[in-house]
């Protein structure tokens, strides 16, 4: 099952949805027959503009029916309860509180409807090295209203973007170099700019795994914060892996502390792959004694 596949496996053809930020590359198009709206931030004369120089398909930018100000979207659309499914592909990950994003999503759903997520996984882009995001952050930006990246987010995140051999994502199996894309005064700078102006920055606020993504939707969830829980989930495959929502689903099953424990392997199993290349791309020789000393510390974080 390839990730369009994926993407729109809970997805009614002939119900109405909403694709959010599709941008050249939508995944329910209406020349495909879908009966879709779209939300983004740019119309598609300007869409266009902005990706002439780039190595796109622009043949695939669709009529953008709204354009999103930082409205709520029930406000921008007009209709409340009106929509079958959202999709909404490497866009969360960007929202300043992403609590309020399901609570706009869940005031132009139906009762029935469904979320379709493809999300970033922060272990094989450009957040490799940013901490995974905890539930603390989430739930304090929504308390505060923030609808802003905040400093603190920006200078991280400045500070921490990396390719991995000249690439910003990459799969687990890719070999090469981590190398910094921004200096220290570019970061400066930025954190200037957002300070002066007071725009919204576009970058990421939100840095998952599949499983701790999981974890803070079922909390979030539990916590009464959101009206979503999980319907299905596949695992990462390249950089990015899937999640659909709904409020009729029966959510994750598996144990917190399972969980917990799974988004410790996730760490672990790349700590270790990342070694283990590392041994590898300089021929070293074996030393079992060190190697066994590592495998312990590994089972430790297990």
């Amino acid at each position: 099952m390839d990730r369009k596949e994926k993407i729109l496996r809970h997805i009614n053809k002939n119900g109405t949805g909403i694709e959010i930020g599709p941008s050249y590359n939508p995944i329910a198009p209406k020349k495909e027959g879908y009966n879709v709206h779209i939300i983004d931030h740019l119309s598609k004369e300007e869409l266009l503009a902005k990706y002439k120089d780039f190595h796109v398909d622009l043949k695939k930018i669709e009529e953008v029916d709204f354009i999103w100000k930082g409205e709520k979207y029930v406000d921008l659309i007009g209709k409340k309860k009106y929509y079958d499914w959202i999709i909404a592909s490497h866009l969360i990950e960007h929202t300043p509180d992403l609590i309020d994003f399901f609570s706009n999503c869940d005031e132009i759903l139906k009762d029935n409807g469904i979320i379709s997520l493809a999300i970033p996984d922060k272990r094989y882009c450009f957040d490799h090295f940013r901490p995974i995001t905890g539930i603390s952050k989430i739930i304090d930006h929504h308390y505060q209203k923030i609808d802003k990246h905040t400093v603190g987010t920006v200078a991280e995140f400045y500070l921490n973007v990396v390719s991995k051999a000249k690439n910003i994502a990459w799969d687990p199996f890719t070999n090469g170099e981590y190398a910094l894309v921004h200096s220290l005064d570019e970061t400066k700078q930025k954190i200037n700019t957002l300070i002066e102006e007071n725009k919204y920055m576009d970058l990421h606020s939100w840095c998952f795994t599949p499983n701790s993504f999981r974890l803070i939707i079922n909390d979030l969830n539990l916590l009464g914060l959101i009206s979503f829980k999980e319907i299905e989930f596949y695992p990462t495959e390249g950089c990015e892996f899937f999640v659909t929502l709904g409020k009729d689903a029966k959510g994750v099953e598996t144990p917190r502390l399972e969980l917990l424990k799974m988004i410790e392997d996730e760490i672990c199993d790349e700590t270790y792959r990342h070694t283990k290349i590392q041994k590898n791309k300089k021929n070293l020789p074996e030393q079992p004694g060190i190697f066994q000393r590592f495998l312990k510390k590994i089972r430790k974080c297990r």
